[in-house]
Formats: C-alpha cells, structure tokens, sequence
C-alpha cells in the first residue's frame, strides 16, 4: 500500500507513538489529521508536524466521537488511513484489589470499545476510497501479559482478536486493509510509570509501521514482540516466564 498522498487520522496523536507516526506520515507528504483531549497539548504537537491539522476530541466521550465524525466527513472526504493510536494504562495490582474495576472500565473503554466506535462509523468513508487502512495500536501484551499491567493487558488481547476478525470481514468485501502495530516497551511519558525509560524510542516503532505498509504486512512485532510472539508460540510458559520477571 502507497504511504505518500493519503490523508490520515491518527487519534492520541499529541505524544508519544502517535506523534512520531503523525511526524513520519507529514514527512512523506500525507495530509496528517490528529486529535488529542487537551488543547494545550495538540497545539504543541501541531508545531512539531508540518501541515497537520488538529481535532480536540476524546474518543472515549460519545458526543466528542459524533463531532468528529461529522466533521470528517464534511471536511476531510478523502480519509483512506485512520490510526487507533489513543489508549489508557494503569498499573494493577490484583492481589490487592483497590480501584481494579473502575481502572479496567477505563482502559477496556479507551482501549478496545472506542476503537469499535470509530471504526464502526468511519467505514463507509473508507469504502469509498480507492486504497484504505485500519491501523489498530495494540501491544506485546496482547499476546502474553504481565501482570502489572493485567487489565491492561485484557484490553489489548480484546483489541487483537477484533483486529483479525475484522481484517477478514473487510476482505471479503472492501479494498480496506487492517493492520495491527503492536509494539514492546516505548519510551514515552505514557510509559513511565511501568519502566519507559527502558523502551524503545517511539520513532521505530513509527517506522516500522510504515515499512508494515508498504509492504502490506499486516501485523507488525516491533522490537522483542517478534521475539514473545514467537516464544508464545513455541513455548508459551517460557514466554509468560520472559513477560513476568
């Protein structure tokens, strides 16, 4: 799939993976469209992407959702990439207990239920266009878990099996490829409660999607994914042994 000349939407874009992949995307000369909850925040990011043009809008929030979607289809009607990058995390600690619910509810929301949201009402756009994707951001969790981030972790294996079970779907029917990212531990802000600084830089996991791409590789193990989802494979009580140190 062509990577230049695309116009796309890539939510949680204000840090982070999403805002190396707005700024690789910008770089290669696509109409980058981001969206982030606070304000402050997108203008930030804006500065730093050459051409983007910025949403605020939270895709947890149903009415922020409606809005967005009006408004790309009245002003962007050549959408053909749309990017589920926005997410939530928290640590667990499931032994004790306190606050595991509403934490889950927030990450399974985030994580798994917008993304269904948005895909579900942006799919008639991308229909029309002659090439389109579905990018969905997933993680090393979905494959094994570590159990600081177990809820987290939940949230992402929902994403992963819905990723393939859409991917089939729009094959059968549509010219809209679907791609999951799932990268390891990233260095960025979003990360640094559960050790980011020992991350890889976000700027390869951005290109590693883009090479996933071009050359219509649909499920993308950046960094030491390749090597859990292998292990997981081969050997998955050594690959939960590797994920819980």
């Amino acid at each position: 799939m062509k990577t230049t000349k695309n116009t796309i939407l890539i939510t949680g874009g204000t840090a982070g993976i999403g805002l190396e992949i707005a700024k690789h995307f910008a770089a290669k000369g696509n109409q980058v469209i981001v969206t982030g909850r606070d304000e402050a925040r997108l203008k930030k990011a804006l500065a730093q992407i050459p051409g983007a043009q910025g949403i605020v809008s939270d895709v947890s929030n149903g009415k922020d959702v409606e809005q967005l979607v009006k408004k790309l289809y009245a002003e962007f009607p050549s959408l053909n990439i749309v990017v589920n990058n926005a997410g939530r995390a928290y640590l667990s600690d499931l032994a004790e207990g306190q606050g595991t619910f509403e934490k889950a509810g927030d990450e399974m929301l985030t994580n798994y239920l917008s993304i269904i949201r948005l895909n579900e009402a942006l799919l008639p756009l991308l229909k029309e266009q002659q090439e389109a994707a579905v990018v969905n951001v997933s993680s090393i969790v979905a494959l094994t878990p570590n159990h600081r981030t177990a809820t987290y972790g939940a949230s992402k294996a929902a994403l992963h099996s819905y990723t393939q079970s859409l991917r089939i779907a729009l094959a059968k029917n549509s010219a809209v490829k679907v791609f999951e990212l799932m990268p390891p531990l990233v260095n960025t802000d979003f990360s640094q409660e559960i050790g980011g600084e020992r991350g890889i830089p976000p700027a390869a996991v951005a290109t590693d999607l883009i090479h996933a791409i071009e050359n219509n590789t649909y499920e993308v193990h950046v960094g030491q994914t390749a090597y859990i989802y292998d292990l997981s494979r081969s050997a998955p009580a050594e690959a939960l042994l590797a994920m819980n140190p």
